[in-house]
């Protein structure tokens, strides 16, 4: 479904990724782990079109996107969750969410995915006319994912998901990422938390000032001792 070929990507003289390819079958989890300024963030916001790779190619779909712009990239059916969450603090939960389907014209669709969301975040369904701003950072990361999701997505890029959030509540998230794979959608998933990412990912990626150093199923870097050291902490 999803290819890299050769990324690099630059911010003026600093190379943020490095030659960097990766390939994502569809209906899987991908996880991309390393350390900050690893080039992970970079990554997912390459694939979406908010930066230009300097070279290398992608491809979603045996189609080329990274010379597409980011809506272009959006109307192909790749949905972005960004680190931070990003949500539009002033305007509505219902608000947020509708804006996810903005391109959409498939109305009957539109409302069975919005259905959908209201069935897996029913948090979000009792706060609905409340502000963005006003949900805790769990509801808030329920909301960026239920706005990506509202674009009809066949792959959605989840960057941090589990950022700032309690032991109960990243337990949570895991298993609703796992059940947004199981209901027929791609994940590509950047975790600093490489345990949570590893114990639910089909492959998974090492990456290191931008370089591809690791990869593997996620039960084989587990077991990489180089990865429990660094990155798990046993």
């Amino acid at each position: 479904m999803l290819e890299l070929r050769n990324l690099s990507v630059r911010y003026g003289a600093a190379a943020a990724v490095r030659d960097l390819s990766l390939s994502l079958h569809p209906g899987t989890i991908g996880s991309i782990i390393g350390s900050n300024g690893a080039g992970k963030s970079t990554t997912l916001r390459t694939i979406s079109g908010l930066v230009r790779p300097s070279a290398g190619e992608i491809w979603f779909d045996g189609e080329r996107i990274d010379r597409l712009d980011a809506t272009a990239i959006v109307a192909r059916g790749i949905a972005h969750v960004p680190e931070g969450r990003r949500v539009f603090p002033d305007l509505t939960v219902e608000e947020n969410l509708r804006i996810g389907g903005y391109l959409r014209r498939d109305r009957v669709a539109l409302k069975r995915d919005f259905d959908e969301i209201c069935s897996e975040f029913p948090r979000l369904v009792e706060r609905r006319q409340q502000t963005a701003r006003t949900l805790s950072g769990g509801e808030q990361q329920m909301l960026a994912i239920g706005r990506a999701i509202m674009s009809g997505p066949r792959l959605i890029l989840m960057d941090e998901p589990s950022m700032g959030l309690s032991p109960i509540m990243v337990a949570t998230m895991t298993q609703i990422i796992q059940r947004i794979n199981r209901s027929g959608k791609t994940v590509l998933l950047v975790e600093q938390n490489a345990n949570v990412a590893l114990s639910i990912c089909d492959h998974a990626l090492v990456l290191e000032q931008g370089r591809l150093v690791l990869s593997g199923t996620g039960a084989e870097l587990k077991d990489n001792e180089h990865v429990r050291v660094a990155y798990i902490g046993i």
